[in-house]
């Protein structure tokens, strides 16, 4: 990722004026990773809980010996009831209680004397002359303490206590997992169904005693009753994402908030938006000079967008189906180009111990990608460009060819309409021998007799059954071109487990 893009993007979050930024690119260039990293700084991160000061408060009031009992109780839990001094000592309950006390020395000999004051009076292996009333512990022949049956009715409370505790411990570590407190952002993914109803406000159906149900309703009367349940539904209109989010802004003016759009061109956006296109420009929010207040369609409540509320959208300028931006929604943007970043890949090895490996047994991703970009430019335009995420978790040369076959070539010959003479191109096979080429024409290979030894129905017995069953657009588009993928690249075989043959797309 573009450390200095996003840094652009932050910086942003310091001034009050509110952003409206666009990510835009070719598929897996990380613009939707962007976005994650956006989030984040969105996000109010809860402190680091501190498990000591939780069992600092439990001890705080405890005598020594509550202290063992504790430590028996806890120890107990996991089925260890006889328990060496040394194991008490060494306990998280008995250190933590010596560090309150201050003590650093004869904490052996404190708990010592402390199970030994508190042993029975009729104890066959303990001799103590100056014994308390009550007896909680014993020790069997091996020198190995327990706690007695007998004394277990006593320690309710301290139980109790135990319980609590490791509750809470509980609790705090699994919020110190998530380790997040309030997000301050709102992720949606535009598609061609999503609308003004989803983003904004819309009718939609209600239960009978939602929380969901508004105070606008529409239409109240009974449209489906249930015979299991006898549920009443009606029809209400009800917030969106992007209202709700605008909703908490407005009561949190000291804090920033985002709205964070995947694939914004992937719906009618002037629809989507409705009358708020106009209120998301910096100089119409609320409490700017020229702030405007609109009637919303469905609710007709006056509504005007909060000044501390940024939006983010990411664009993919690859896939020229989805529906073109607005001109008015280009205004109230600002535009970020996020090109591929090559440097990013690793250098990958084709021998198993990767240590061992000469410069000759490696393959450069990062070369390879830009390879195959600089001859896809000069064919297909950068619109058709390869992202680096298609190669940013390869780590072995198998899923090096996993890629390429199964990603990177069906995607380059929908970008050529299945020319395989571009493909080819892109690919560095012209003047290579038929093995060796990762494309084949299927034309070429049914007039040519050598072909390497490798026949026609050979290569599309083994293309057609590694996609049997799938109605996808890699095996439709190589039943309908005129290109084939070489079976050895297919099957992982031959020369194509050389690196040589990778390096050449440098």
């Amino acid at each position: 990722m573009n450390a200095s893009m996003l840094d652009a993007a932050m910086s942003d979050m310091s001034t009050p004026e509110p952003t409206n930024i666009i990510y835009t690119g070719v598929s897996g260039t990380g613009k939707t990773y962007r976005l994650l990293q956006i989030a984040k700084q969105y996000t109010d991160y809860l402190p680091e809980t501190n498990g000591e000061e939780l069992l600092g408060q439990l001890l705080q009031d405890l005598s020594w010996r509550e202290v063992l009992c504790l430590v028996f109780l806890d120890l107990h839990a996991e089925q260890q009831d006889l328990v060496k001094v040394r194991e008490l000592v060494d306990h998280p309950f008995f250190i933590t209680k010596a560090a309150q006390n201050a003590r650093e020395k004869n904490l052996e000999s404190t708990a010592w004397l402390e199970l030994r004051r508190h042993s029975p009076v009729d104890s066959k292996t303990v001799s103590f002359d100056n014994r308390a009333s009550q007896a909680y512990f014993d020790k069997d022949n091996s020198g190995a303490w327990y706690l007695l049956p007998k004394s277990m009715t006593l320690l309710n409370e301290l139980a109790q206590h135990l319980a609590e505790f490791q509750q809470a411990q509980h609790d705090h570590q699994a919020k110190h997992n998530q380790n997040i407190g309030q997000q301050r952002f709102s992720m949606v993914s535009f598609h061609q169904a999503y609308g003004y109803e989803e983003f904004v406000e819309g009718i939609r159906p209600v239960m009978a005693g939602s929380n969901q149900a508004h105070n606008n309703q529409v239409n109240n009367n009974q449209v489906h009753n249930s015979h299991a349940n006898h549920t009443q539904m009606s029809y209400a209109v009800q917030d969106g994402a992007f209202l709700k989010l605008c909703q908490r802004a407005a009561r949190d003016p000291q804090q920033r908030y985002a709205m964070l759009i995947d694939e914004i061109n992937r719906a009618n956006v002037s629809r989507v938006f409705g009358e708020l296109l106009s209120l998301i420009e910096s100089d119409k929010r609320a409490g700017k000079p020229n702030a405007m207040t609109v009637n919303l369609a469905y609710s007709g409540r006056a509504f005007s967008v909060p000044d501390n509320v940024d939006i983010y959208a990411t664009m993919n300028t690859q896939d020229h189906s989805l529906t073109p931006l607005d001109m008015a929604l280009r205004r109230r943007f600002r535009f970020i180009d996020c090109p591929p970043q090559p440097e990013l890949l690793p250098i990958i090895s084709s021998k198993r111990n990767a240590a061992d490996s000469a410069e000759a047994d490696t393959i450069d991703l990062s070369k390879l990608l830009m390879g195959l970009n600089t001859r896809i430019t000069q064919t297909l335009g950068v619109d058709a460009y390869l992202g680096h995420a298609f190669l940013l978790s390869v780590e072995s040369l198998t899923q090096l060819q996993t890629i390429l076959v199964e990603q990177i070539i069906p995607q380059l010959a929908q970008a050529a309409g299945g020319q395989v003479a571009v493909l080819q191109y892109i690919f560095q096979d012209e003047q290579q021998p038929i093995s060796a080429q990762f494309i084949h024409d299927s034309h070429v290979l049914v007039n040519n007799k050598s072909q390497d030894s490798v026949s026609h129905q050979q290569i599309m017995a083994n293309q057609n059954h590694m996609f049997t069953g799938q109605d996808s657009f890699l095996s439709q588009s190589m039943n309908m071109s005129s290109y084939i993928i070489n079976a050895d690249l297919i099957a992982k075989t031959g020369k194509f487990n050389q690196p040589s043959i990778y390096q050449r797309l440098y």
